[in-house]
């Protein structure tokens, strides 16, 4: 029997993504192997989110064709749709098929569908669209369409790690409508679009009825979910059947029609969090206290360059009022540094906005220019020395805030859910509010506990289980 291995690189939506092709492999009769060494075809799921992502996808390529020179390897992912003749050109390389195609790669790599036609790059794809030609099939190597006249949602529950089948990670939403002048995922990803509501029932119903306790709600931009689906409906039927779907009315109804024990939600825009959202999220014990929020920066004049749609101070509204409903939720937000013309003064307005904020973590990064996206093109390009000081400021003022917060935990009893045992003496616990606690003992994952906290360490907890469920 023919084997294959999956290798994702990236956000949690490229982790689901890579959940659906290992479906795909399986149920087109493949056998699943341990590692890229044993397998006929290995799939390399890629990032492009920065030019560390692409040199990641580059070295995987070089490794596996080292280790398993026999191989066939398909690159797929964000990397394939944004540069698919720079991954052609690698040796070993034997299909690059974009996100345009994904959902076929399982057939594509074992049915030879990938042998008509002629390579075709993404300008050209591009003047094809504008003339009406749509999306047009590859060379043998190389399938790639347009990004924007694709509408397949791949939707697959993903788990945290292979040891780690406890809490299962369902995309609902791809693509992004925003044009960050950052960001080169809309064009890799396409425009916003919906799992529908009875698809993610489903879904959520089938994991609780697996067994799993907690389920996290993901996607690219997760706070938009639904929009689309409204806008359908009128053009398919000159009405709205199912009138103002937004986000909140999903996390609603996976409440109110699913059995579900804990729901955490990932990262959501600065302005989809709505009153009535922060408000269900407050008074529902089956929400996990955990807000991820997006700044980028706290400097007007840079949010602004970055055609973000929020200012400083609608930010701070927003965690303020979240504060204020949980006040021991965990929340984090992702923080760029290093934009092109930020000045010392304005990144301190962003290092002030994060010592005066409740943050309790951040997703800290140095920008990274991305080909074609218009903040490649501005003049002022930050020297990179200078953006790594002001990433190492940042990851500084917010470890301190972090102990702070896990120390003030201390003597409370908390919820948590088990992941693994990492030893015959602790088994390491995530809490409701998103710390991780080491709990006395070997217990199995997905079991609740209460525990008291009797200590913070440098980057964990320590628990004393009161009550197991």
């Amino acid at each position: 029997m023919a084997s294959f291995y999956i290798e994702n690189f990236g956000c949690r939506a490229t982790q689901a993504d890579g959940a659906a092709l290992e479906n795909q492999f399986l149920e087109r009769g493949l056998e699943r192997a341990h590692a890229a060494r044993d397998a006929e075809i290995v799939v390399l799921n890629t990032c492009t989110v920065t030019e560390s992502a692409d040199k990641d996808a580059r070295a995987s390529i070089r490794r596996v064709r080292r280790e398993n020179p026999g191989c066939r390897i398909l690159v797929t992912g964000c990397y394939a749709q944004r540069a698919p003749e720079e991954l052609a050109s690698l040796p070993g390389v034997s299909w690059v098929v974009g996100n345009s195609h994904k959902h076929l790669a399982g057939e594509i790599a074992t049915s030879g569908l990938s042998s008509r036609g002629g390579f075709v790059s993404l300008a050209q794809l591009s003047a094809s669209v504008r003339t009406g030609d749509g999306s047009q099939q590859t060379s043998a190597d190389v399938i790639v369409g347009d990004i924007f006249a694709h509408t397949e949602l791949l939707a697959a529950p993903v788990f945290d790690a292979a040891n780690e089948r406890t809490r299962p990670n369902l995309k609902v939403q791809d693509g992004c409508d925003n044009r960050c002048s950052f960001c080169v995922i809309p064009s890799v990803r396409g425009q916003s679009r919906s799992l529908p509501l009875e698809r993610v029932l489903a879904e959520v119903r089938t994991l609780v009825g697996a067994g799993y306790r907690e389920v996290v709600l993901s996607g690219i931009n997760l706070g938009r979910w639904g929009r689309d689906l409204d806008t359908r409906t009128r053009h398919a039927a000159l009405r709205i059947q199912e009138p103002g779907l937004r986000f909140e009315h999903l996390v609603r109804s996976i409440l109110d029609q699913s059995s579900l024990e804990k729901l955490r939600i990932s990262s959501v825009e600065p302005m989809d969090w709505s009153d009535e959202l922060i408000a269900l999220m407050a008074n529902s014990s089956r929400i996990a206290k955990h807000a991820h929020v997006p700044l980028q920066s706290g400097s007007d004049a840079v949010l602004r360059r970055m055609h973000r749609k929020y200012r400083p101070w609608h930010y701070r509204e927003k965690i303020l009022k979240v504060r204020a409903a949980m006040p021991t939720a965990a929340i984090g937000a992702d923080v760029m540094v290093g934009f092109p013309g930020e000045t010392e003064a304005e990144f301190s307005e962003t290092r002030r906005m994060v010592e005066e904020l409740p943050f309790t973590y951040l997703h800290v990064f140095t920008y990274s220019a991305r080909p074609g996206t218009p903040a490649a093109a501005q003049p002022d390009q930050v020297p990179v020395a200078i953006a790594r000081e002001r990433n190492a400021m940042l990851r500084e003022i917010i470890s301190e805030k972090k102990v702070a917060f896990m120390r003030a935990q201390t003597g409370s009893t908390v919820e948590a859910i088990t992941l693994s045992a990492c030893s015959d003496t602790f088994t390491e616990a995530l809490t409701d509010n998103y710390l991780k606690m080491k709990i006395p003992g070997r217990w199995q994952p997905n079991q609740w506990v209460k525990a008291r906290i009797e200590r913070a360490q440098e980057d964990s907890l320590d628990g004393l289980v009161l009550q197991a469920a």
